[in-house]
């Protein structure tokens, strides 16, 4: 249980400058400047991090390739690389509640979800994938007598890493937990808004063991550190989480410079489904309502539209909002709070207009739909519900990463899947239904890279996450992840 004490104890604590961390040293940005990291707790600057350049980049990348081409990392054996991920892993648990209050003080998430999804899940991540890489074989092809067809496994070469400002751990080690286990390494791009915990993270690294050079975390703005590691003809695997213009902009360089592969995770706009004979429907606004206003929405899976059976809908939308009303919305720091802040201004700026936007296009405004707590100085943004969402409307089309639910009412299955699908995204979904054989046809129907079944969240590190459509390509999460870091080559022997 988090202590409250324990948490005030850090919340204040002093965050000297930071700096880039490149083949092993920490150093200041090519051109000495700085960006100030403000709290969306109450807007006060909490310290600087170097803002780099493509010159910064370059350096990083080419640390990235001179680790990897002498073997420092990847030449070691599976078992040696699983020693020293297990060590880093267990520094981080000794830092977790540290390392959580940093991050809260960074981006706003609220720290009862945070010290999960954050330092615990950063733990888990890395410990799954150093045990696991030991466990990873080749094949023998089934070849005629006069052949031996063998099939490796070798790491890809130096890999690119952007992650966004919503958990910039959970997200950062789903890519550096398989990437470093299979002998990659890494150059590292937290969001401006977002880099204390992966800046300290990599500091432990090299505590438990990890050769220098092989993590390199790179501070700045997209648009010029992520634009130069896009552009590099020395990155062979790019990873990103966030944006789909962002997206679309790497994959434009990887085609002007070398071809790199890109893994895109693009967010969503993810429909949550409730049919009328669902067992439990005070269970189920509950849990939906957790769904979309844990972390103020900045959740890329959030089920931001509610579909609701048109029998249940008025009961529904009721039972919703009375679980909404019922969230604490404040001081992230604080454990009795169940949402937290809106991690910049404008963010906050962009969820505001899309209520007003879903206004003006015929939504009605159920509840919330303002900012609040501004004498903190901070971020805040009430949990809000658009009723009378068509398919159409533009707060049921784009992602508001913002605590904004968009609720439209359906007939029958098939009107369900119709909207559901209706789209450009694919990322995840839920379902509500006490009927097992609708369950699977909805599975089977809905075009996503998750369907939740009677709950919304909590699938563990066992199974991939990853979206259709413009929701991406590649799966972070289960063993499959080390398909993005892993090259095949064959060596066909004549015997």
């Amino acid at each position: 249980m988090l202590d409250q004490s324990a948490i005030d104890a850090l919340r204040h604590a002093p965050i000297p400058p930071k700096a880039h961390l490149i083949d092993g040293v920490s150093c200041p940005s090519d051109s000495g400047e700085v960006l100030e990291v403000r709290s969306p707790i109450d807007g006060q600057v909490l310290t600087t991090i170097p803002a780099g350049t493509a010159t910064d980049a370059r350096r990083a990348i080419a640390a990235a390739r001179r680790a990897f081409e002498d073997r420092r990392w990847a030449g070691q054996p599976p078992a040696a690389r699983r020693k020293v991920l297990l060590k880093w892993a267990g520094l981080i648990e000794a830092e977790a509640l540290a390392l959580t209050v940093l991050g809260v003080r960074d981006n706003g998430t609220e720290i009862g979800m945070a010290i999960n999804a954050e330092a615990g899940s950063a733990v888990a991540a890395i410990r799954y994938y150093a045990e696991a890489i030991d466990k990873i074989y080749g094949e023998i092809a089934p070849t005629a007598d006069s052949a031996l067809g063998l099939i490796h496994r070798e790491p890809v070469g130096v890999v690119a890493a952007i992650v966004p400002w919503n958990f910039p751990l959970m997200i950062g080690t789903w890519k550096l937990g398989p990437a470093l286990a299979a002998g990659n390494s890494v150059v590292l791009k937290p969001a401006e808004n977002a880099s204390l915990t992966l800046l300290r993270i990599a500091e432990l690294a090299l505590e438990a063991g990890l050769p220098a050079g092989v993590l390199n975390v790179v501070t700045g703005k997209g648009s010029v550190v992520g634009e130069a590691m896009a552009l590099s003809m020395d990155v062979d695997v790019m990873v990103f989480t966030g944006s789909g213009t962002v997206g679309r902009r790497l994959l434009e360089n990887s085609a002007k410079s070398n071809l790199k592969r890109c893994y895109l995770e693009l967010g969503g706009k993810s429909p949550n489904i409730v049919f009328d004979d669902t067992r439990d429907l005070a269970s189920a606004a509950k849990v939906s309502a957790m769904g979309i206003f844990r972390n103020s929405g900045q959740v890329c899976v959030a089920g931001s539209r509610l579909l609701v059976q048109r029998g249940i809908h008025d009961e529904f939308v009721a039972a919703l909002s009375e679980a909404a009303q019922a969230l604490k919305v404040g001081d992230p720091l604080d454990v009795t709070s169940q949402a937290g802040a809106v991690n910049n201004p404008a963010q906050l700026e962009q969820n505001l207009r899309f209520v007003d936007l879903a206004q003006a296009e015929g939504g009605r405004l159920h509840l919330g739909g303002h900012r609040i707590l501004q004498e903190t100085g901070g971020w805040y943004m009430e949990p809000t519900i658009v009723t009378g969402v068509t398919p159409q409307n533009s707060v049921a089309q784009q992602e508001v990463f913002g605590p904004v639910l968009a609720v439209t009412p359906f007939e029958d299955e098939a009107e369900a899947v119709a909207i559901a699908n209706s789209t450009d995204y694919g990322l995840a979904a839920g379902v509500w239904t006490n009927d097992l054989g609708r369950a699977h046809r909805m599975i089977r129907a809905i075009r996503s890279g998750v369907v939740h079944v009677n709950c919304y969240g909590g699938a563990d590190l066992t199974v991939p996450l990853g979206g259709v459509r413009q929701s991406g390509n590649g799966h972070d999460k289960s063993l499959h992840a080390f398909d993005k870091y892993l090259d095949l080559k064959t060596a066909w022997i004549q015997l």
